[in-house]
């Protein structure tokens, strides 16, 4: 993640928080009737697609405030450590994980997704959550997730991706709306699926499961602007009442971007060859 997107994220993580709730990304809503059981859905599908199990050591790549990392150490007993290259994330992700008593068995380190510096075969188990789409070079970030697995570890990576190309006419026409969206979410660039397997597989990852969730996390778009509604004054305070207003356009524009095709949401899980 570029030093240019840490310091978005270090300026709006407070009124996020109030905005996309306490785990700070998307929520699954096939069972879950409110956001933060959804996120927390999405949370246990990224856990059991990595097959995470007690004393797992796990590697968080683009940890946010640190909530997945605390509910692995405290429902599944996994080791995990978290990095960042957000300061601000880094310093709710410790004070979270020593309010819930799970420090001991929870790091939190300043490291780009990129090239992360650990070791080879470092980790049993790698997740990316929210994170891959914000990292321009998607090879490295798979080349290094794949290095720092042991063999026979496992990867699980969900994001935003794109589901057709938009050709430059059309971006033309949505010029205005896709500079929203990187002034709200961040300088961001999605993939589809097929790029995904593609690095996968060419760092010797197996593709054992692909799930298509673009239906199960539309619903997330209208909680954030329901959140925006009820801490309308909160995030005026922390972000000004122009980035507020913003905000809920971003979200209007991701939600026709959900119902046209041209964005949606996916995870995917492989093991690394023994």
């Amino acid at each position: 993640m570029s030093g240019s997107v840490a310091g978005h994220y270090d300026r709006v993580t407070a009124a996020w928080t109030l905005l996309l709730g306490d785990e700070l990304h998307y929520g699954l809503f096939r069972d879950a009737q409110n956001l933060q059981l959804a996120t927390r859905s999405l949370t246990e599908a990224m856990t059991k697609a990595a097959r995470i199990g007690p004393g797992d050591h796990v590697l968080d790549v683009g940890c946010g405030v640190g909530a997945p990392a605390c509910y692995l150490a405290r429902e599944i007993g996994a080791r995990v450590t978290g990095i960042s290259t957000s300061r601000e994330g880094l310093r709710l992700a410790a004070q979270r994980a020593s309010r819930e008593g799970v420090g001991e068995r929870i790091s939190f380190e300043r490291r780009d997704g990129m090239d992360n510096g650990f070791p080879d075969a470092s980790f049993d188990r790698v997740l990316v959550l929210e994170s891959s789409h914000l990292m321009r070079r998607r090879d490295r970030l798979i080349s290094e997730c794949s290095r720092v697995l042991v063999p026979g570890g496992r990867i699980a990576l969900c994001d935003i991706v794109l589901r057709r190309r938009l050709p430059f006419s059309e971006v033309r026409r949505l010029r205005r709306s896709l500079a929203l969206l990187r002034e709200v979410f961040g300088d961001a660039r999605m993939e589809p699926v097929s790029e995904y397997r593609r690095l996968y597989e060419e760092n010797g990852l197996a593709v054992d499961l692909e799930l298509d969730l673009t239906a199960a996390t539309r619903q997330t778009f209208r909680c954030w602007i329901e959140n925006a509604e009820t801490h309308a004054a909160e995030v005026a305070d922390l972000v000004g009442a122009a980035a507020h207003q913003r905000f809920v356009e971003a979200c209007t524009v991701m939600e026709d971007f959900w119902d046209d095709g041209t964005l949606g949401y996916a995870l995917l899980a492989a093991s690394k060859a023994q």
